[in-house]
């Protein structure tokens, strides 16, 4: 009998999260772990970095629109309520507008719940540092722009759908956002670099707690961010 993939029984562990899953690394076998534990999130971060096929090849990476949507279609298929996260790079030398275009055009199609995109930046040493075409750094910025304004339609589309859901919440404290309201985040939610769970109400007399689990209701949604009261 071959070893399990993941230790999911340890004592006390309630979330196990994958980050920065590279794509080729992403087996049937492990879609179907991640499935068939509670305390595995449903949550998947593959950093796909473009979508454009020569793009990726400068990149020396593989991969293109096509074996990603078909990659993504299995993962979701596999995993219930799966939340999949990206990053892409914009501007990489050599960056024509079709190219970015393919990648514009396989964000409206794949579209992920959480997306970051980074303008490209030339690091001295870097592989990339040696490329001709470089893209000039306004140009960059509006194309991170342009691309993050497609995600963000995206996402606030994804996070109207949460509205009425019971989630399990973690609570992390005070926002830092204001006193009046407490902060937490959800399976959904990997710490740091996705939206924030900001809670407004909560039984009188409670008192809760950071670090402590609760059940939650989303009451509000809005572009990244949610408002939820605990039960």
């Amino acid at each position: 009998m071959s070893e399990p993939l993941i230790r999911s029984d340890v004592e006390g562990l309630q979330w196990i999260r994958f980050l920065y899953a590279y794509p080729n690394k992403i087996t049937g076998r492990l879609l179907e772990t991640i499935a068939a534990h509670e305390n595995i999130c449903s949550y998947i971060d593959v950093p796909l970095q473009h979508a454009s096929a020569t793009t990726l090849k400068r990149m020396k990476r593989g991969g293109g629109a096509d074996i990603f949507l078909r990659s993504i279609e299995k993962m979701r298929r596999t995993i219930p309520n799966l939340t999949l996260r990206t990053s892409f790079v914009v501007g990489f030398p050599g960056e024509t507008e079709k190219e970015f275009d393919e990648l514009c055009a396989f964000t409206k199609e794949a579209e992920f719940d959480w997306m970051g995109a980074f303008g490209y930046s030339d690091q001295e040493g870097a592989d990339a540092f040696g490329l001709t075409g470089k893209v000039s750094p306004r140009e960059i910025e509006s194309r991170r722009k342009s691309l993050m304004s497609i995600q963000k339609k995206i996402s606030r589309a994804k996070k109207k759908t949460l509205v009425g859901r019971e989630l399990d919440l973690l609570m992390m404290g005070p926002s830092e956002e204001s006193d009046l309201l407490l902060e937490g985040r959800t399976a959904m939610h990997a710490p740091e670099i996705d939206g924030k769970v900001f809670v407004n109400d909560f039984p009188e007399g409670a008192e809760p707690q950071k670090g402590q689990f609760y059940r939650c209701r989303v009451t509000e949604a809005h572009d990244y961010d949610l408002v939820a009261e605990i039960l």
